[in-house]
């Protein structure tokens, strides 16, 4: 497992990556997040809800309600293009750092 700890400044991306081409729900994002990390990190769900609030109050990402059947809503959130060049920012940055920490990595 990854420490929560060491992914949280990172948790932005995940998420931007997931609504890049899609919209998604909270509950969808933390399944995908688990499967395509192949269970090496879970996301918690106070902690993606509160990545989710910054990036809708940073103007990433903004929500809207969609009906799933029954009458019963579900929240959606989709990336807006302010997201979209802050993930590419984000994705720049992971590269810079994981150059850096390489450097310090003994194999």
């Amino acid at each position: 497992m990854i420490s929560s700890d060491i992914i949280r400044g990172y948790n932005d991306i995940l998420i931007l990556y997931l609504l890049f081409d899609n919209d998604g729900y909270g509950y969808e994002m933390s399944k995908r997040i688990d499967k395509m990390s192949g269970g090496l990190y879970s996301i918690k769900e106070t902690t993606l809800y509160s990545a989710i609030s910054r990036l809708e109050k940073n103007g990433y990402i903004d929500s809207y309600v969609g009906e799933v059947s029954l009458g019963r809503q579900r929240t959606y959130f989709r990336i807006t293009r302010l997201g979209k060049d802050y993930y590419i920012e984000k994705c720049r940055e992971w590269r810079d750092t994981k150059l850096l920490i390489d450097k310090f990595i003994k194999n």
